[in-house]
């Protein structure tokens, strides 16, 4: 045996007596620990080698009652009762006392299966201890993403692989008030002490505005300009000025592809969008772009010109040999331009289509991007972007866009002076569903994310999708995460979909989700060696997120409703702006 992990007889469960590649069946012989077992331990298989243990947990503990009978001269005697007590076991990895030079190893994966008769330990006490701290002492020190303790010994601390979890993508699950929120503001809180942290924040309901605030704010603060901010110069305030968006996505938005001029409405719209941008370079001066531009890059152009075009089409006479006859496009887009000026008239869609003449600036874009993705003196590293006051119908469109921005600016940078950076998804049910239930203006948006989740990791870019409905999001962008930090979880499709995401040997730990407490998880993934249900840190006071459940029965007990804040409420609604 190895130097920190020492077994003496009194460890000593049993012995092995089935053994195949899912699972290994030991019987228990020492009935001093059968009080002890319990599911969710850790035990040790001895294997053929000397210095190699197999590690193992334990999914299930069986009694098993025998009735044999005992026969006097080949007549029925007295019938005997007696039972044999059994745990059936999942191995997770394999202890190496000694690895070539390294001693005390921890490795996911089985090399060596035990053989019948193989001797099995609990893993108890100091040995337990000891096997804690193997874990997380081969990562290194500025690599370690502390998120809380083991539930099976708290003494010892539960340490991710910040690279692996990161670079991987990640997905943080668990039902309404089992403490997503907290995870989250746990995970950036020890992030942002790194020097040059880069991580964007897809705030969709305002949770995470205390991380902004105080004297210890560790975060910066936007949010996507809402009616009320259209007039003012707030700098928090982020407009996605129509321009950034590419032909498909500005179509899903305007064009009803059930009309049957719909053809002649797209190339019209494209055509002149494309010479309407080149225009910009041209007086820009920039030659060298113009050569190779496309219809989809981002480049500031008039709205009003672009109606305008587009009424000359729709009015514009032919020429015909005995005079004026209808035009080749004439009252061909109408009702594109019709749907076109609803949108742009609409101040919740404000910041696309009216925005101010700053952002029509050339050199507007690479400010935004160098506020979002580089580092300015004094700026925090982590940005929370509010999407609270988006309409939900136009919510997939502009998270999409500007995750595809975001992701479109690494693609192209030098790759030498590429620096990472991760998108943290608040609600990612919300814009990044399923498919098959998708419609036009989503698709647009799972497929820049999906991208990102398939490629990202080649350029630096990651996904942490949050969710409490993991059987409503995309299973593109859940098959592509490596590391899961699961929360309490009751229903079964949910639960189903975690099962499937896991490999074979974990999913008897399905079955704990729905008896975690709050802020207890199941944390799997390469960013930690043993899957371990873990009791998370909490963040610090001030960084708490606003998503407190409300309780019911004392506020009912003690408040009374304020009629002057719900008169405030209608106009807020009005206007469809808080302030």
């Amino acid at each position: 045996m190895g130097n920190l992990l020492v077994f003496s007889e009194n460890d000593m469960l049993g012995h092995v007596t089935h053994v195949d590649t899912e699972q290994i069946i030991i019987e228990i012989e020492n009935s001093n620990l059968m009080n002890k077992i319990c599911v969710g331990n850790l035990v040790a298989i001895e294997t053929s080698k000397q210095h190699e243990n197999l590690i193992a947990l334990i999914d299930k503990v069986t009694r098993k009652y025998m009735e044999t009978y005992m026969d006097e001269d080949n007549e029925i005697g007295e019938m005997m009762a007696s039972s044999t007590d059994y745990i059936k076991v999942s191995v997770i990895g394999t202890y190496y006392s000694v690895y070539g030079s390294v001693h005390d190893l921890f490795k996911r994966g089985v090399e060596t299966f035990p053989q019948i008769e193989s001797k099995c330990y609990e893993i108890i006490g100091q040995n337990l201890q000891n096997f804690m701290n193997i874990l997380g002492k081969d990562i290194d020190t500025d690599k370690r993403l502390k998120i809380g303790s083991f539930m099976m010994d708290t003494s010892a601390e539960a340490v991710l692989d910040g690279n692996k979890f990161f670079q991987r993508h990640a997905a943080v699950l668990g039902s309404t008030g089992s403490g997503k929120s907290w995870c989250v503001a746990n995970i950036l809180e020890k992030a942002s002490k790194l020097k040059y942290t880069n991580i964007i924040v897809f705030d969709m309901h305002g949770e995470y505005k205390s991380l902004t605030e105080g004297t210890d704010a560790i975060a910066q603060s936007f949010k996507i300009a809402g009616p009320g901010d259209l007039e003012t110069s707030n700098d928090d305030a982020l407009f996605l000025p129509y321009w950034l968006l590419n032909r498909e996505e500005l179509l899903s938005m305007i064009l009803d592809r059930s009309d049957s001029n719909a053809p002649n409405q797209a190339s019209r719209f494209t055509l002149h969008i494309r010479s309407l941008k080149e225009a910009t370079l041209t007086r820009e001066g920039k030659t060298d772009t113009l050569k190779t531009f496309t219809v989809d890059s981002p480049i500031p152009f008039l709205m009003t010109d672009l109606l305008e075009l587009l009424k000359d089409d729709d009015t514009r006479k032919g020429m015909g040999k005995n005079g004026p006859i209808k035009g080749e496009w004439e009252g061909k887009l109408t009702r594109f331009i019709s749907r076109l000026e609803t949108k742009i008239a609409d101040k919740t869609y404000g910041f696309m289509f009216q925005p101010t003449d700053e952002i029509q600036m050339y050199n507007w874009l690479a400010n935004l991007a160098c506020r979002l993705l580089g580092y300015q003196s004094g700026q925090k590293g982590i940005k929370i972007i509010d999407f609270s006051e988006v309409p939900s119908d136009v919510l997939p469109v502009v998270t999409g866009t500007l995750a595809r921005l975001l992701y479109d600016i690494q693609f192209w940078m030098n790759e030498q002076k590429r620096t990472p950076f991760t998108l943290v998804c608040d609600e990612a049910h919300l814009y990044l569903p399923i498919k098959e239930d998708a419609d036009a203006v989503q698709k647009q948006a799972l497929y820049n994310f999906e991208r990102i989740a398939k490629e990202g990791r080649k350029y630096g870019v990651s996904i942490l999708a949050v969710s409490q409905r993991p059987a409503d999001v995309s299973k593109t962008i859940l098959s592509q995460c490596n590391n899961f930090v699961v929360l309490r979880l009751t229903n079964e499709r949910d639960k189903g979909v975690i099962k499937n995401l896991l490999p074979d040997s974990l999913k008897s730990t399905i079955e704990f989700l729905p008896l975690l407490d709050v802020g207890e998880a199941l944390v799997v993934g390469d960013a930690i060696l043993l899957p371990s249900k873990i009791v998370l840190d909490k963040p610090l006071e001030t960084h708490r997120p606003i998503s407190a459940t409300k309780d019911f029965w004392d506020e009912w007990d003690n408040n009374e409703p304020d009629n002057d804040a719900i008169n405030e409420a209608i106009e807020a609604l009005r206007k469809q702006c808080r302030g």
